[in-house]
């Protein structure tokens, strides 16, 4: 029978040090959690019923493909590290270990098998899946079927392979990414690697939120210019239809599992290291019993954010469109405990390592379509987005 053994701790935790490169990771702002050691994976199916038998304080922690059908697992980290929002921080051992004689190493990240730091990766070469006038090509047969009725909005993404000398440490990619993306989701699950800007969902007790993003305009060095860069998205008609799509999947989801809910009644711009986004926050009150935070996010993946809209339309013109399988991209990564809370974000601004060759990796950028976009400047959205993490490789 595993057995668990949880204990508090101070909450000054680096968590991304914790996980190393061998761990696991999903934080913002020093919330959230860290594991390392495998004690157990469980389907995604069966994890609400698994953690529940383990205890409210165990997490497991996965990430989901962008085929919703497909089969996905979670990890239950042997020892887990968790600081939730209100200042608390726990330490929890898994099968049968002595959470306090852990105690120390928790405290401070430091653990011996660690292995030494890795400070660069030297050259990274880039291929890109198609080229830049194939996927601008893409994109007016995406409008084209906009325009044709079949779709409101189609998502569409560009796919590179970044080759690099040496294998590529998560830890030293987690670490670049906090330095230039604050505030974002810093996440590690199994060789995916990113920093997602987008809350997807976050069930705390009875409180439910929801901080969905579509809409983007690529920012440039000079304050002035992006200040009208800031204006323009903002009363763009373009991109405030395509930013109202996603809320109002969002809403009438979330809708069904609520006894109230509301959003912003005029969306934020969130400002990034390189790129301006809209964005609306949803907050509300689950309905008893609330549901867990796994079905949340089922329900809401994959929003019109990262599909189009309406879903299964979307989803089965981007399958014509790409012709691959995007992975682990715009899916969801994040946590749930035994109480059914959690934190989901969208899986974006992300590399995936391969598991087979580590100085390998896929990125990805996707570009939210409707009937007026122009295909010159959904390519130079994608490139900004690209660059965000290839400029963390390239280093």
């Amino acid at each position: 029978m595993t057995s668990v053994a949880s204990r508090p701790i101070e909450p000054e935790v680096d968590l991304a040090a914790f996980a190393g490169d061998d761990g696991w990771l999903f934080m913002r702002d020093g919330v959230g959690v860290a594991g390392r050691g495998e004690a157990m994976r469980v389907a995604a199916a069966d994890a609400d019923r698994v953690l529940a038998d383990l205890g409210g304080r165990t997490v497991a922690i996965g990430a989901r493909p962008f085929d919703r059908d497909a089969e996905w697992d979670l990890v239950v980290p042997r020892h887990q590290i968790r600081v939730d929002a209100d200042g608390s921080a726990w330490e929890t051992l898994v099968d049968g270990q002595d959470a306090h004689a852990a105690g120390s190493r928790a405290a401070t990240g430091a653990t011996a098998d660690r292995a030494a730091a890795v400070t660069c990766v030297g050259p990274v070469r880039i291929e890109s899946v198609e080229s830049a006038e194939e996927w601008c090509a893409s994109v007016a047969r995406a409008t084209g079927f906009i325009r044709a009725g079949r779709a409101e909005k189609i998502v569409l993404c560009r796919e590179v392979t970044a080759i690099a000398e040496q294998p590529l440490a998560p830890s030293l990619l987690v670490g670049r990414l906090a330095e230039r993306f604050d505030g974002c989701f810093l996440y590690r699950v199994d060789g995916l690697v990113g920093a997602s800007p987008e809350l997807l969902v976050e069930r705390v007790g009875v409180t439910v939120r929801s901080q969905p993003m579509a809409g983007t305009a690529r920012r440039s060095d000079d304050p002035v210019h992006d200040d009208a860069l800031r204006a323009e998205l903002f009363a763009s008609s373009t991109y405030r239809h395509e930013h109202q799509l996603t809320i109002d999947m969002v809403h009438d989801t979330l809708l069904d599992y609520t006894s109230y809910l509301d959003f912003e009644p005029e969306p934020q711009i969130v400002p990034l290291a390189n790129v301006f986004h809209l964005a609306s926050r949803v907050e509300g009150r689950l309905s008893s019993p609330p549901a867990s935070v796994l079905d949340l996010q089922a329900a809401l993946h994959p929003t019109p954010a990262v599909s189009g809209r309406p879903r299964d339309a979307a989803v089965r013109l981007i399958a014509e469109l790409e012709g691959r399988d995007r992975g682990r991209y715009a899916g969801t990564v994040g946590w749930v405990d035994g109480a059914g809370n959690g934190c989901w974000a969208v899986t974006i601004r992300c590399a995936q390592i391969d598991p087979d060759d580590p100085r390998r990796a896929r990125i990805h950028a996707g570009c939210g379509l409707v009937a007026d976009s122009d295909p010159a400047r959904e390519l130079s959205e994608s490139e900004a987005k690209l660059q965000a993490i290839l400029s963390v490789l390239e280093d």
